[in-house]
């Protein structure tokens, strides 16, 4: 499984971004996507994953602002981004995983200027 993420940019907060990663290869193998994220001098974190069958999780600090979501069929799975923070300042990364490994993306980098 490959995974190749897009979508990231400068933005002002309070406005809005959506990430998308395509996944190649065995994209029918997947199980659970997600987005991860990481900022300077912080350790990588969990923001959403989403399962085969749609049921969601999000980390307490994107909830009611950030929605996952995914395409089973294309290998897709897009983070809609709104209400941005600062503090939402990070490279993020997609993540697949196969009951075999996970997978990650190259990373996309999102910056939220006050």
């Amino acid at each position: 499984v490959q995974l190749q993420a897009s979508g990231g940019g400068l933005v002002q907060a309070g406005g809005s971004l959506r990430l998308s990663c395509a996944a190649s290869g065995s994209i029918f193998s997947i199980n659970v996507m997600g987005w991860y994220r990481q900022a300077p001098e912080k350790e990588r974190e969990v923001v959403a994953t989403i399962t085969r069958g749609g049921s969601t999780n999000y980390a307490d600090s994107v909830k009611d602002r950030f929605t996952i979501s995914r395409d089973n069929a294309k290998g897709l799975v897009y983070l809609q981004m709104n209400s941005l923070k600062p503090e939402d300042t990070a490279v993020y990364y997609c993540n697949a995983g196969t009951i075999l490994r996970s997978y990650w993306g190259q990373g996309t980098q999102v910056t939220v200027s006050s």
